[in-house]
């Protein structure tokens, strides 16, 4: 059975798609920076934000894999803002909770992400924000349904 020809569309559909996400990590970089923080690692602070929580627990939240999240751990942990734990239930698996200094720059993350995509949504009316949201849960679910 021959495969039906690609929907040139749906692949300028996804080129945007890619497009406005590297703008939006771009400009989130660039302001995170002033932390001395990438935007995955500003991230993975704050979803570690709620206590300690092993890294495996947190790689679909942050778009990596096993060797991204070491990395990112490493680099949290050198600047002085995570530290490693044992796990309480498991010798084999760590936990990662935020130091006093990690905690300290927590209440400067969400406005940096607010306002930026606040800016990318800024004209959009409430009806296309759930437009807009419910066609990316669809996109979502098309990726990861077998």
């Amino acid at each position: 059975m021959d495969k039906p020809a690609p929907d040139f569309a749906a692949l300028g559909g996804g080129s945007m798609l890619h497009q406005v996400s590297r703008e939006l990590t771009n400009l989130l970089d660039r302001q995170f920076a002033q932390h001395d923080l990438t935007t995955q690692q500003a991230a993975l602070l704050l979803h570690a934000a709620g206590g300690p929580v092993t890294p495996s627990s947190l790689r679909g939240d942050l778009g990596t894999d096993t060797a991204g999240m070491t990395r990112l751990v490493d680099r949290l942990a050198g600047k002085g803002l995570l530290r490693r734990a044992p796990h309480a239930e498991d010798r084999r698996a760590v936990v990662i909770e935020l130091t006093p200094t990690g905690r300290a720059l927590l209440p400067h993350l969400p406005p940096i992400f607010g306002r930026t995509v606040g800016r990318m949504f800024a004209d959009f009316s409430p009806a296309e924000m759930t437009q807009f949201n419910a066609l990316l849960r669809r996109a979502h679910t098309n990726l990861t349904t077998p």
